[in-house]
Parts: structure tokens; C-alpha cells; sequence
């Protein structure tokens, strides 16, 4: 009985260490986890995913709660923190280091706080026509929407995707929450400073960058003297630009 238990300590010894060596094993490919936008899902990013990975990238495109497949845990409760914690519980979880984690549109509000929670998993920064706040602030504030509008805005609790029709199936852009627009970003990290960030603005073919939508975000971006880069596609080039869209990711995520 006491060979037993010797060779079955032996045999959790081993597997122990074997799990910690592959734990500990940095990744040889780039790892870029993309944060989808407002009302959308990681189902979004299907195609760039597909694109990115062909050409030898690591891609984790995390669903947040009360959106996309995760749509069924959609509650008045969700709020900014409850995505940025989305975000950083996967890269924890999934043991992500030198992540370089791109957040589009709405997003830019919780990569920033998972950049401020994490900093030390992150390698690079991009912000992809995104909002670009500062402590203290919520996406309603950047907006310069009043506070009393909310009930206009979403009465239910909700911002509801007027463009998505009765009955469409998924996958398809949902409801919502207002709470994650409502709720102010606090930061606590000097850390977050110093990882490299980039902004992307996409603009419109014809139209002029100053009158971009992202325009004051992409000079917020300039003002903390980061690089603008302008990709010409609409508000989601996941699929008006995906090749372009991935061409530029790799380019910003290839930098040292």
C-alpha cells in the first residue's frame, strides 16, 4: 500500500509540474484579444479571427455578459465593471500574458479599465474608433449627454439596436445595457501609462476625418501624443474592411 501511494504522489508530482511548465510557457505567435463593440457580440469578429489566425496569430475574442451568445444574462445589473471583469477574467484564466488587446467603439471604456486592472498582461494598447476616456468619466459624460436623458435613451433599461428587425435570427446586434454607459471609469493603475497604445480612427471613403464621428476621440488620442493611424472603412471594418482591418492590426501589433 505504501508503493501505492508513493507512486501516486510520483504521478502528481509530475503532472503538477508538466501543468505549471505549460502554464508558465510564453507563447511564440502574437496573442491580440479583441473587445467587441455596443449592442454586438464576439461572433462579430468571426472572419478577422479566421484571418488573423491563418496568418499565425493567437486571436480571443471574449463575449461579454448580456451581449452576443451570452445575451441570456443581459440584466439591469450589468455595468462597465462587469465587462472590464468579462475581459480580465479570461486573460487570467487563460494564463495571457503580452496580450496586445484591441477595443472597438464602446469598448475603449473597458479595455481602459482592464489595462488599469492587469497592466502587467498587456504588451500593447489599440483603441479601434473607440472612446478614449479618462478617470473619472463614462461614456455619457464623453458624449455630453445629460444625465436626465437616459430614460429617453433607454426607458427599459436598455439602448435597443433600432436597425435590427422583429424576428431576425441570431446572430444579430442585442439590447444594450445603459448601466455601462452611465457608470464612471475609476482608475487606479500608473502602470496602465507606460504600455504602448495606438489609435485607429476608420473614416468613410469621401468623407473628411474631421468629420469622422471618432474624430474628437482620435484628437483625445493625439493630445496623449499616441499614434493615429486612419484605416478607410465605416464604424465596423470587421466586415466593411476585414483584410485591411487585419493588415493594420498586425502592423501596429508587430512593433516593439
Amino acid at each position: 500500500m505504501r508503493h501505492f501511494y508513493s507512486l501516486l504522489f510520483l504521478f502528481l508530482f509530475i503532472a503538477f509540474g508538466f501543468s505549471l511548465h505549460a502554464q508558465q510557457a510564453p507563447s511564440a505567435k502574437p496573442v491580440y484579444m479583441i473587445v467587441h463593440g455596443a449592442w454586438g457580440g464576439s461572433w462579430a469578429y468571426r472572419k478577422v479571427d479566421s484571418l488573423m489566425t491563418e496568418r499565425g496569430c493567437i486571436v480571443y475574442r471574449p463575449a461579454l455578459t448580456g451581449q452576443g451568445e451570452k445575451v441570456h444574462l443581459a440584466s439591469l445589473q450589468v455595468g462597465l465593471n462587469t465587462h472590464i471583469n468579462d475581459v480580465v477574467n479570461q486573460i487570467l484564466y487563460e494564463y495571457l500574458h503580452d496580450v496586445i488587446l484591441i477595443g472597438h467603439s464602446y469598448r475603449g471604456m473597458v479595455v481602459t479599465g482592464v489595462a488599469d486592472s492587469v497592466p502587467g498582461r498587456i504588451r500593447k494598447l489599440i483603441y479601434l474608433d473607440a472612446f478614449v476616456p479618462d478617470n473619472g468619466e463614462s461614456l455619457m459624460s464623453i458624449r455630453g449627454i445629460p444625465g436626465e436623458s437616459v430614460n429617453l435613451i433607454a426607458p427599459n433599461g436598455f439602448v435597443v439596436p433600432s436597425w435590427v428587425q422583429a424576428g431576425k435570427l441570431p446572430p444579430k446586434d442585442v439590447p444594450h445595457p445603459v448601466k455601462t454607459w452611465t457608470d464612471t471609469l475609476i482608475l487606479r493603475s500608473a502602470f496602465r501609462q507606460k504600455i504602448p497604445t495606438t489609435y485607429i480612427v476608420t473614416v468613410e471613403k469621401g468623407k473628411k476625418p474631421e468629420n469622422d464621428d471618432f474624430a474628437s476621440q482620435a484628437e483625445r488620442a493625439r493630445k496623449k501624443e499616441w499614434p493615429v493611424l486612419q484605416l478607410e472603412a465605416d464604424h465596423n471594418p470587421q466586415w466593411s474592411a476585414p483584410d485591411a482591418l487585419v493588415e493594420i492590426l498586425m502592423q501596429v501589433g508587430s512593433k516593439r
